[in-house]
């Protein structure tokens, strides 16, 4: 993925590509990143229609302060080669590939798009589960379509059912050395408590950020994704008492490198999460 703060995303909200008079505002409510939607989000008697839509907004994506992404649709769908080659002339930071299931098709995509563009995998299916360390190796992000999973393989949406699913594709990010994961979508609309309960639940497994549906989920899912105030608290008091880099007690406690390096993953986190208006001075200052 391109250098600057593109791997500190963590909530990124999808708008339908057939209302591009949502693009400005999705762009605008202080998401880490926007994701005009293809895909699921669009009917397939609108697919025409969000394409001239999106081919007609080129100046508003190019002035936006935050990333933004083109969920296309898949690689079996007869409208994947029209998005690529919208695609390709948008200026938008990359591409999100739904039911991503192998790096061959990931390099086709790739180069079809642009190299310099990001992609963003989502692994939906039990083959893209198999092959998500490949996956992960040939795209920037990983992402977790946990309904469309569940749907493929025939489980139950509970945390239970996809535990072995989420644990792995934070490995195979990790192992790819790609940023932490993006966890799926929480379909309640109007239940802050579940999304911020989701949140704080994919942040528990490595994921270090989740797909949104609307604008409201921003706030709760911002605050699941958030350390406690007592953990940032206690990372500083680490790392100014172990400035020199010699072993120290805190609290009552030994401090060595495993310690230190969970203080500083800790004040990254509260970092990747603070104030969605200095991440969008950021990014536009790294364009």
């Amino acid at each position: 993925m391109p250098s600057g703060p593109l791997d500190r995303i963590a909530l990124a909200l999808f708008v339908p590509a057939d209302r591009p008079e949502l693009y400005g505002k999705a762009m605008s409510c202080g998401a880490d990143a926007v994701i005009i939607d293809l895909e699921d989000a669009v009917p397939e008697d609108r697919k025409g229609i969000a394409r001239r839509c999106l081919a007609s907004a080129d100046d508003i994506l190019r002035q936006a302060s935050c990333p933004i992404f083109i969920r296309i649709n898949g690689s079996t769908s007869p409208f994947h080669d029209e998005d690529l080659s919208l695609v390709a002339r948008l200026s938008v930071t990359g591409i999100v590939v739904p039911k991503a299931e192998g790096p061959e098709a990931l390099g086709v995509i790739s180069r079809a798009v642009g190299e310099k563009r990001a992609i963003i995998a989502l692994i939906e299916s039990a083959v893209g589960l198999r092959d998500v360390h490949s996956v992960a190796q040939a795209a920037d992000r990983l992402a977790f379509g946990a309904i469309d999973f569940a749907l493929d393989v025939g489980c139950a949406t509970t945390r239970e059912a996809l535990l072995f699913a989420r644990a792995q594709i934070v490995a195979a990010s990790r192992a790819a050395g790609r940023p932490g994961p993006i966890d799926g979508i929480t379909v309640a609309l109007k239940d802050p408590v579940m999304v911020e309960a989701d949140a704080a639940y994919a942040a528990s497994l490595g994921f270090t950020g989740k797909l949104l549906i609307h604008p409201a989920q921003l706030d709760p899912a911002r605050r699941g994704f958030a350390p406690a105030i007592a953990d940032v608290a206690w990372a500083r008091r680490i790392m100014e008492a172990t400035l020199n880099g010699a072993a120290q007690a805190v609290d009552g406690t030994m401090v060595d490198t495993p310690v230190r390096v969970r203080a500083e993953r800790i004040l990254h986190d509260a970092a990747r999460v603070r104030d969605p208006t200095t991440f969008a001075a950021e990014y536009h200052k790294s364009q």
